[in-house]
């Protein structure tokens, strides 16, 4: 961890974090984690038939409990360490993971607020983002409205043009300094916490921008409101059986680090 790390992750709401992954375990696992999205999450659709979601990225989740290979690369105790290390806690759960493609001519992925889709009563939560190919703006890295996971919930408001639209006049209204999506290579990282507002610009390149995404929540967390569609649809998937209140940690929920 770099010394400033934790700082900067905890004022701005995200951070970079170079050669988290080296360039020989990405070519180890960037064949499983593409194989095992193409067996469980290929999208049929042609792209020009899709809403602005749908072009914003092709998904694969929750590959691990699928994939014995994408299991080791989810579950690394490493990886969580960092986010444990970032968030100031003892101990991290796993959320889900994503497997997120965007393809040449791929739109982009409108501002929004990753936690609007969670049921957990906790600030404590936090996604990692990494390129398993090199990947350069063009192609639609992540940028970020830096402070704005200071805000917290800012409401209804799932990926879409709505959020776009409302969240890019929030930004200017509250003058927060926008971070440039950046060029980041395979086995690179950005972490950020649930609330901050981030996006992507569309994929102009001739090349598909892949990336694995882990998020993780505070061991101890209980299951918050499910108070949108959306949070009600991710409890029946990744918090099955529980209930408001109740300890979010169930066989899809395992504790990965603890201090």
């Amino acid at each position: 961890m770099p010394p400033d790390a934790i700082a900067r992750f905890r004022h701005d709401g995200h951070v970079l974090l170079r050669a988290v992954a080296s360039p020989a375990e990405i070519a180890a696992y960037r064949p499983a984690i593409l194989t095992a999205r193409d067996r469980y999450g290929a999208e049929v659709t042609p792209l020009a038939q899709r809403d602005t979601y749908g072009r914003a990225f092709l998904k694969g989740m929750n590959l691990w409990p699928k994939d014995g290979m994408v299991r080791r690369f989810v579950l690394a105790r490493r990886f969580a360490k960092l986010a444990a290390d970032l968030l100031g806690v003892a101990g991290v759960r796993i959320y889900h993971d994503q497997a997120l493609l965007k393809e040449p001519g791929g739109g982009l992925t409108p501002w929004h607020q990753d936690q609007h889709y969670w049921p957990l009563a906790t600030d404590h939560t936090l996604t990692l983002w990494m390129p398993l190919v090199e990947a350069t703006p063009d192609m639609g890295t992540l940028h970020f409205a830096s402070g704005s996971h200071r805000d917290g919930y800012l409401g209804d408001l799932p990926i879409s043009d709505a959020s776009e639209a409302r969240f890019e006049s929030f930004i200017r209204e509250r003058g927060y300094t926008r971070t440039p999506a950046t060029a980041l290579s395979a086995g690179d990282a950005t972490f950020h916490y649930g609330w901050t507002l981030h996006g992507a610009p569309a994929n102009t390149s001739p090349r598909t921008r892949e990336v694995m995404t882990i998020i993780w929540f505070a061991d101890g967390t209980r299951v918050g409101p499910l108070d949108n569609a959306n949070r009600r649809r991710d409890r029946d998937r990744w918090l099955p059986g529980l209930e408001p209140g109740d300890l979010a940690a169930t066989e899809l929920n395992p504790l990965v680090y603890r201090a």
